[in-house]
């Protein structure tokens, strides 16, 4: 059993930038694959990064490959995710999730567990 807690969302301009993190309790969080996804209103949740769990395969939306990077912290149970050059299309609840696989998916749901999500708000 994981739980997943986020931190870090909030309100900033366009062109700015955030830093996501989401703790994870329990001993075994180094062998599990992390996701971030995102939702806005009226939208279906999507993927937008995922790391293996020795950090070694990342994965990213297109939307935003370049801007956003995933890393992770083994010994602190945690994950985050940097975002430069925010965009009013980046705005949502930002989710993270833990897999219990080694390739890092895609889809919502091939994750197990899910944290309660942080709000992004890129104003223009």
């Amino acid at each position: 059993q994981v739980q997943l807690v986020e931190s870090g969302g909030g309100l900033v301009q366009a062109g700015g930038s955030l830093r996501l993190s989401c703790a994870a309790s329990g001993r075994t969080f180094s062998i599990y694959t992390m996701g971030w996804f995102r939702q806005a209103p009226g939208k279906e949740r999507e993927f937008v990064a995922g790391i293996s769990w020795s950090g070694g395969n990342r994965s990213y939306a297109g939307s935003v490959k370049g801007r956003f990077t995933i890393s992770r912290d083994n010994a602190k149970n945690t994950v985050y995710l940097q975002m430069n050059s925010l965009e009013p299309e980046d705005t949502g609840v930002y989710y993270c999730a833990a897999d219990r696989g080694i390739v890092v998916p895609t889809t919502a749901a091939r994750y197990d567990y899910w944290g309660q999500g942080t709000q992004i708000t890129v104003s223009s």
